[in-house]
């Protein structure tokens, strides 16, 4: 490590510890202040006159992936109305150049039958002599079942790499989509209807899930809320295969009420059993909705005090007519783009406004995002950036063309608590303050560094082999030992299969019909065979033309600059003047037309310094 990146790391750990000292700023970077405290709760749209730069940036921040000073200006130069109905009613933006998500060609009509467990994969195989497509081997011949083995691990690790190039496209929609409000309302339904590959173990139906997140966005939200019930993701992570006539499973019933759509306590167990009878016999085959009549309870039900022969509409019909209903998403939509804390009073106006236009979703958005309250000095940079939101902001704010493939977004995101596609529970994630402890702020600092200054190290695909388990088998079969020598001692410290005496081997081999070890490391080889690879890019962005389109010509002006394109807080006096006098001192000058052929990187220094602050986390 050089002399001069100590000296960085030093600065960057002693910036935290200052300001998280509660060390106030009094140089204030931002031109305009918030609205007063007597805009709080107030659903009154701005005026023109109320309306500045800060404002569109505000509004840009939080309805989108943040922009350009160019994109903040745009909606700037309009009037409050415009500016927000260009972002909510976007459909008549052109955003085609949006590729299709490009398949690597895994799946194929073998495995829409997909067995729940490699027990019941080789249960299968044993009793029809196939399974998933896959014959068994001839009866008396060593590991005769291993080809069903391998089969079932090969789709759980393909499916599980595909779907991590999912990640990746849904990313790059993000930071390049002319309507971001699209793609920002995708990411809270996908928190809000919450599925993970993980368990659904199908990357075709998390596709399809994105997708209809997507297209039902800011439409109405009682149409969503019937496609989420009948969407092949949902129905398989809520168990819809068990929920039958005579036997009703209560998990999406349960979920359905509440944390989809009313909230705990409005309900009663009653109306949860009463309301898994409805969905009975909701199903999927592939990838399309199906009614299995023949396991439907088509008997009559009471549900929320209203009596009749319900089926999964009507119970989700009965339950929009709730005003609790209203209320609560009307209230979960605000805290997402607004702040945490939501009045009673506040919430029945959200509930109204929701209602009053039958569960159409755009004028609730642009009730919210028109009001005083959301300029309003409670509402201003108090928003917490979720990992994904974080990541897509940052590479957005520094003007990058794409995602890059260095460092590696999901495993960047995981770090930061968010793993896009696999939330940790039907409840999604947490949000606010659950995004920022010490260690979290910390690592979202080290990934600032991993994108500006990327490590070679990672240029390589990770999607390798573990240097223990699988990798150690795969590597000794790659060498030519046979399954024996293979997944003998794995865990053996010296890692010697020569230590296996003839005895130990034919015991091995004797009665076992197939190996687990081996099909991981099968599974891994004939999946990274068709994948296709993520580009292994860093990130393509040039902060010394950021900073001189800007205007700057100074040390003090470049810090500025960019203290006033990425921070929605002040910074104190203090940090500003160390993140000036640092870049003098890496540039050898305070004039920045002087040093010009060598500005990128102490640029991208005091970039990393910004970006590691608590200011940088929230806008």
């Amino acid at each position: 490590m050089t002399t001069r990146f100590r000296r960085h790391l030093a600065l960057t750990g002693a910036a935290l510890a200052f300001v998280m000292a509660g060390h106030a700023g009094d140089t204030r970077l931002i031109a305009a202040e918030p609205g007063p405290a007597s805009w709080i709760d107030d659903l009154t749209p701005v005026t023109g006159a109320d309306w500045t730069y800060e404002s569109a940036e505000h509004l840009l921040d939080r309805a989108g992936f943040s922009g350009s000073p160019e994109d903040i200006q745009t909606l700037a130069n309009m009037s409050p109305e415009e500016a927000v109905r260009s972002l909510v009613y976007y459909e008549k933006i052109p955003n085609d150049r949006l590729p299709a998500f490009e398949h690597s060609g895994f799946w194929d009509p073998t495995l829409t039958h997909f067995p729940p467990s490699r027990p019941a994969a080789t249960e299968l195989a044993m009793r029809n002599g196939e399974s998933m497509g896959i014959r068994v081997k001839p009866e008396g011949v060593n590991r005769h079942m291993q080809p069903i083995s391998d089969r079932f691990f090969y789709w759980l690790r393909a499916t599980q790499l595909e779907t991590r190039r999912v990640g990746y496209w849904w990313a790059e929609r993000m930071l390049d989509t002319d309507q971001p409000l699209e793609e920002k309302m995708a990411l809270f339904w996908h928190g809000h209807f919450a599925t993970a590959q993980n368990k659904v173990r199908d990357y075709r139906k998390m596709i399809g899930q994105i997708e209809l997140f997507e297209r039902h966005a800011t439409g109405n939200f009682g149409e969503l809320a019937i496609a989420v019930a009948q969407d092949p993701a949902m129905l398989y992570y809520l168990d819809a295969g068990v929920n039958v006539k005579g036997a009703a499973n209560e998990n999406f019933a349960r979920e359905v009420m509440e944390l989809f759509t009313m909230g705990v306590g409005n309900y009663t167990e009653k109306d949860v059993r009463e309301g898994a009878r409805a969905f009975t016999g909701w199903n999927f085959e592939n990838l399309d909705f199906v009614v299995n009549t023949v396991h439907h309870d088509d008997d009559p039900k009471t549900f929320l005090g209203r009596t009749g022969n319900f089926d999964g509409v009507d119970v989700l019909k009965i339950i929009l007519e709730q005003p609790v209903t209203a209320e609560y998403i009307g209230s979960k939509i605000y805290r997402f783009f607004v702040r945490d804390e939501v009045s009673p009073a506040l919430s029945a106006k959200l509930g109204a406004v929701l209602r009053d236009n039958d569960y159409e979703l755009r004028p609730l958005l642009a009730t919210i995002f028109l009001s005083r309250d959301f300029y309003s000095e409670a509402s201003h940079a108090s928003h917490i950036k979720g990992p994904v939101e974080h990541v897509v902001t940052m590479l957005k704010q520094l003007g990058a063309a794409d995602v890059p493939g260095v460092p590696d977004f999901n495993r960047t995101t995981i770090a930061l608590g968010q793993h896009l596609l696999n939330p940790p529970s039907v409840a999604g994630w947490a949000q606010g303050r659950s995004w920022i402890t010490p260690a979290l702020l910390q690592e979202r600092g080290n990934v600032a560094f991993d994108y500006l200054f990327p490590n070679v190290i990672d240029f390589n695909d990770p999607n390798f082999l573990p240097r223990s388990g699988d990798g150690v088998v795969g590597e000794r079969l790659r060498r030519g030992l046979d399954f024996s020598a293979a997944i003998a001692l794995v865990d053996d410290p010296d890692d010697n299969p020569n230590m296996m005496t003839a005895f130990d081997m034919a015991n091995q081999e004797r009665d076992e019909l197939f190996n687990t070890r081996v099909s991981g490391y099968q599974a891994w080889a004939h999946a990274m065979r068709k994948l296709i690879p993520t580009p292994r890019g860093a990130a393509r962005v040039d902060v010394a033309s950021l900073v001189l389109a800007s205007g700057a010509t100074t040390t003090t002006e470049a810090v500025d600059a960019l203290l006033e394109r990425f921070l929605r807080l002040p910074v104190s006096a203090d940090m500003r003047n160390a993140l000036i006098e640092m870049l003098g001192d890496e540039l050898g000058t305070t004039d920045l037309a002087r040093a010009q052929t060598y500005l990128e990187d102490p640029l991208r220094m005091v970039t990393h310094l910004i970006m590691s602050t608590p200011e940088y986390q929230i806008n």
